[in-house]
């Protein structure tokens, strides 16, 4: 079976088993989902929910972000893990953002991953989500579930990222990530994948399937 053949079945079952995919961040602006998927690097994205629900009742803009005392940020956002740092980013993200676009979240790849904190996969789900502008997300299940299925042989999430631009039509990029990240929740998870359930084994590879 060709590649071309194998990922295309692969993209029809994913369709066919999800058919109604989104981020699970909670958002009502582009900036939220820009704070949110910034909160959601090693934190459960139903976690970074509970935070989000206070902390934008509290701190609306790019401005509120820019001018609030970091203590305070990292106050709110304690619960999602690496709170420090976390917060020093979103505020010289916002801060970057009230100087260079009028307090506008930017909407290229390139601009945005120039704001501190944000790298590719940030900007892509931001990009994806909030202005409907395809791109590949690269996340932990995303790059696991590429490798299981032979889809990249590549760990380095920027090569994986470029490996799947490759293979999956442009206008399906976002939706694709988002039905890996759905399946690697449900089916393909990092420890004992549940194999013997999975609608894909036919066409994967990976050594260490559980029987």
């Amino acid at each position: 079976m060709t590649t071309s053949t194998r990922t295309e079945k692969i993209r029809k079952i994913l369709r066919t088993r999800y058919t109604d995919v989104k981020t699970q961040l909670e958002y009502n602006n582009p900036f939220e989902l820009l704070v949110a998927t910034i909160l959601s690097a090693q934190c459960t994205d139903k976690q970074v929910n509970k935070v989000t629900n206070d902390l934008f009742d509290k701190l609306k803009t790019p401005h509120d972000f820019a001018v609030t005392p970091v203590e305070i940020i990292e106050e709110l956002i304690r619960s999602t893990g690496y709170f420090r740092n976390k917060a020093k980013n979103i505020q010289n993200c916002s801060r970057a953002i009230v100087e260079n676009y009028d307090e506008r979240v930017p909407k290229t790849l390139e601009e945005l991953t120039k704001l501190p904190g944000v790298g590719r996969k940030t900007a892509n789900v931001v990009l994806g989500a909030a202005f409907g502008i395809p791109g590949i997300v690269v996340d932990t299940h995303v790059s696991r579930i590429a490798q299981r299925l032979s889809l990249s042989v590549n760990k380095d999430p920027v090569k994986i990222e470029f490996d799947l631009m490759e293979i999956i039509p442009k206008k399906e990029w976002n939706d694709f990530c988002l039905h890996l990240i759905y399946f690697g929740r449900e089916i393909c998870r990092a420890r004992k994948p549940l194999c013997p359930d999975c609608p894909l084994t036919e066409l994967c590879s990976y050594q260490d399937k559980t029987r």
